[in-house]
């Protein structure tokens, strides 16, 4: 049997100003099929859906439905026509019930009938295998479960056509397993699905087409079968992308940030942070897992100074100027075991290791005057402003998850912004802007930004372009600790990529890296450590190259943890 055409999208455009977001796009979603949209960032992937939903408009092209040509000019004409978009960030009421958030905004007969809604909710809930209880708080529910309500809503509106911007991205594994059967269920009944994500495993793990973007053209349709994260790669990025993050083991880890005993308590006394305590080591990545609000966002601005804790230490072990190692000549033994925690290292930087080697040799090497000994000086973080901590000499770097409300001032361009940590060195109420500048440049050709040009303001570029300016800016400060939150949300996968390249390069320089992440594949691949936390607490510290996803997803639901077990 023919399938048959649901939309229509013909020589879509559209223009903010100079800038062509859509150029004459040709797209076909059929009933019953599942179609994931793949680009680079600022490609037009999210302005194209958003002229199918109705906020915005197309400057030129035709969009037909059912055959049948529509004017789409708002959300409600969307609806209209069958059409519903579920946004990454959700648009719920937190005081109302599931059933009174589905059914807002929805014109009824008379008065509510809230016993009829709640029924209605729960038959559309059986009939996709949803589970969701329409009487519960939004704000007693879980990530996942604000998804669902999502979702429902757009049903219960009688949608067929059902667009879910990076549906995947807050989820664990579990969570992402039951998302992908409902969409299955849901793509059974006749529905037609739209996906916008940057995880090329999903895509080929629950789509049966792919549409591929790229600089506001639709490049290729492909069947999802006939093809390969490889392949949808190099046609996204118009070349070839090595898609290996390369993890090499730790040579000489050694202690450069020490918390221990974190708690943090919100405005209304009630826990955020519980007992937190950790090791981060300089030339390693420690990952952190957990379900999006568990208080990683309070952890990493807890150490970097922006949250008052209620308890706890946050010890810094600043390296100071390197001696030789002949003091210890009368306790070679000793020499030894602060070679195996990483305490020296040769005249040219490089970690040095006494594995293997016998007493004798260790002591040749060392009276050569070659190997030097690193003195930590031991600095306290606690209760110290971001401007102190610098002040004290740690070179400490944080990539917030708020890019532009906390990281960027979307108002100044990209030379204004690389200003921002170094301005105070100016004399006499002159600034240097030759330094600054220059590295605006070097960040927008080695990241390849895309800007009209340093001075414009960034609030005006790609999220993904954002980031890779901020990151770009907290890298060039050449940190002793580098905190990254996030770091590749909303970033496609050739941007992605760079990124990880960029963090691999920090811990290969001694930097101790912490990345919070929400893809679990991405966390295995590329930490050394990850640490798992659930509403505030600590579940879990495992190794990344023995555990498994499941195993970690887990522990994102968990409420305890066994210290002894994953000792």
């Amino acid at each position: 049997m023919e399938k048959q055409l649901a939309l229509q999208m013909r020589g879509i455009t559209k223009r903010f100003g100079p800038v062509v977001a859509n150029d004459h796009v040709d797209l076909d979603v059929y009933e019953g099929e599942i179609l994931a949209i793949l680009g680079e960032n600022g490609c037009g992937k999210t302005t194209l859906m958003n002229m199918i939903s109705g906020i915005y408009f197309p400057d030129e092209g035709k969009i037909f439905v059912d055959g049948h040509e529509v004017v789409i000019r708002s959300p409600k004409d969307a609806f209209q026509h069958g059409i519903g978009m579920i946004h990454q960030h959700f648009k719920l009421v937190d005081l109302f019930t599931a059933a009174e958030n589905i059914v807002l905004g929805v014109k009824e007969e008379g008065r509510y009938n809230l016993k009829a809604i709640n029924a209605k909710v729960a038959q559309i809930a059986e009939k996709y295998g949803f589970h969701i209880d329409p009487q519960k708080k939004i704000y007693d529910m879980s990530v996942s479960e604000k998804q669902t309500v999502e979702i429902i809503k757009v049903l219960y509106r009688g949608a067929d056509i059902l667009i879910l911007d990076e549906p995947t991205a807050v989820l664990t594994p579990q969570e992402i397993d039951k998302l992908f059967q409902v969409l299955r269920r849901m793509k059974a009944d006749g529905k037609s699905i739209i996906i916008i994500t940057h995880k090329l495993n999903e895509v080929l793990a629950v789509s049966d087409r792919v549409a591929i973007l790229r600089k506001g053209e639709h490049i290729a349709t492909v069947n999802t079968a006939e093809t390969n994260e490889a392949q949808l790669t190099e046609m996204m990025v118009g070349k070839k992308v090595d898609l290996n993050i390369d993890r090499e083991l730790p040579r000489s880890p050694a202690p450069r940030l020490v918390v221990e005993g974190l708690n943090l308590d919100d405005s209304e006394g009630l826990h955020v942070l519980r007992d937190i305590s950790f090791t981060a080591n300089g030339g390693e990545i420690l990952g952190i897992a957990g379900i999006a609000g568990s208080g990683q966002r309070e952890l990493l601005e807890s150490i970097a100074g922006l949250q008052p804790l209620k308890s706890g230490k946050i010890i810094f072990h600043n390296p100071k100027k390197d001696k030789p190692v002949t003091f210890f000549h009368k306790s070679m033994k000793r020499v030894k075991e602060l070679g195996a925690q990483g305490a020296f290292h040769d005249r040219q930087g490089k970690p040095v290791s006494f594995d293997g080697m016998a007493t004798g040799a260790v002591r040749k090497w060392v009276e050569s005057g070659d190997v030097l000994f690193k003195e930590d000086e031991i600095i306290d973080l606690r209760d110290k402003t971001p401007l102190q901590i610098r002040e004290l000499g740690v070179r400490l770097s944080f990539v917030p998850e708020d890019r532009l409300g906390m990281g960027l001032v979307g108002s100044m361009g990209i030379t204004d912004n690389m200003m921002l940590r170094s301005y105070r060195k100016g004399h006499a109420g002159f600034l240097d802007r030759k330094k600054p500048r220059a590295l605006a440049d070097e960040i927008i050709h080695e990241l390849e930004v895309v800007t009209p040009g340093v001075n414009t303001p960034v609030r005006r570029l790609s999220g993904g372009n954002v980031q890779k300016v901020l990151v770009g800016r907290e890298i060039a400060f050449a940190p002793k600790v580098l905190m990254a939150a996030y770091p590749v949300r909303g970033l496609d996968i050739n941007s992605s990529y760079t990124i990880y390249h960029l963090l691999n390069k920090q811990k290969e320089n001694g930097v101790a890296v912490i990345f919070v992440g929400e893809d679990l594949d991405v966390l295995l691949a590329l930490c050394d450590r990850i640490l798992v936390i659930n509403s505030g607490s600590i579940t879990g510290l495992v190794d990344a190259r023995t555990v498994t996803k499941e195993e970690i997803g887990l522990l994102m639901t968990r409420t305890d943890y066994a210290r002894k077990e994953d000792a």
